[in-house]
């Protein structure tokens, strides 16, 4: 594999608790990548301090501190210091299985035409709500199938930053558009589900709220409505008309509306049964939390969608690639 050349770029901010744990998983890659691209957008924590630790006198690794930066201008710093020909990119938060750049490597030579290399990621399940909220909403697992395209895993040649213009420099949505545009100029991609990255889920209710508010937000910005807040937006106006003939027919039809979350709930907990199993149907207090986490998102949906609508100017729409 010494013929291909990576640089690892990962854009980084207030990362102290979570950076170590990143660090020893690119150290205990199968195949190690050839430079490492750290992008501080700004840390008022050792973020910076702790990485220099590390890494000590390590020449593979390079900090870059860039002032204020959002993940999308993080990565365009990144890139452009970056000195081989494939990229590869990660975000903090994130534990990459040991052959994680190795699989990626290995699925770019066996498709020369690709361009893009997406692997998979799967969420990091250490306590009672991380498995309620991979299971409200991870993408479930698919036997042979990626969750879905994702910038934290993914491999892809340096022409293909290039062309697209880089990441829009946003704090959010901006590695959909990313993708979505690269996709656009005609790039080919490929997927192996053996390259995994493992995603770091929000710890609670308060925090996902606040998570989801904002990839709304950003989303209704982007002008992507139609992938996720109008098909929200349907299921609550359907409930519309049991509310009505609640009123004015009969006190029996408001009964459909629990029916009807109990069931979106039971969809997601079926959906996730090659990881989880059916036990989690008949546990009530999985079954609650899974119900609770999914409406804090639906209220975060049209939380961020409604602040979008009022402050209508809140993207950066500039490309950094300096």
């Amino acid at each position: 594999m010494d013929d291909f050349k990576i640089s690892l770029v990962i854009p980084v901010f207030n990362e102290s608790k979570s950076i170590a744990s990143l660090l020893q998983t690119i150290e205990s890659q199968s195949r190690l990548p050839d430079e490492v691209i750290f992008t501080d957008g700004g840390s008022t924590d050792n973020t910076v301090k702790l990485i220099m630790e590390l890494v000590g006198n390590d020449r593979r690794y390079i900090v870059i501190q860039a002032g204020r930066a959002m993940p999308g201008k993080g990565r365009n710093i990144g890139a452009s210091n970056s000195q081989y020909s494939w990229i590869a990119f990660t975000d903090a938060g994130i534990k990459l299985d040991k052959h994680w750049l190795e699989e990626l490597i290995i699925k770019a030579k066996e498709n020369p035409t690709a361009s893009i290399i997406y692997g998979n990621f799967a969420p990091q399940i250490n306590k009672f709500f991380d498995k309620c909220a991979a299971i409200a909403y991870v993408p479930a697992e698919q036997p042979g199938m990626i969750r879905g395209k994702t910038i934290v895993s993914c491999l892809l040649k340096r022409e293909v930053w290039e062309k697209t213009g880089g990441f829009p420099d946003w704090r959010a949505t901006e590695d959909l558009v990313f993708m979505e545009k690269a996709e656009t100029l005609g790039y080919m991609v490929a997927e192996t589900t053996k390259a995994i990255a493992w995603w770091e889920l929000r710890p609670g209710i308060v925090s996902t709220f606040k998570k989801f508010d904002l990839y709304s937000k950003y989303n209704v910005w982007a002008g992507r409505q139609a992938f996720w807040h109008y098909g929200v937006a349907r299921q609550y106006a359907l409930m519309l008309l049991p509310v009505l003939l609640g009123i004015f027919h009969s006190g029996y039809w408001f009964l459909l509306i629990p029916a009807w979350m109990l069931a979106r709930t039971a969809k997601r907990i079926l959906l996730h049964r090659h990881e989880f199993g059916w036990k989690p149907l008949f546990n009530p207090a999985l079954f609650f939390m899974v119900t609770l986490i999914t409406l804090v998102i639906d209220a975060a949906t049209f939380s961020g969608w409604l602040k979008a609508l009022f402050h209508k100017n809140g993207l950066q729409t500039s490309v950094s690639n300096a």
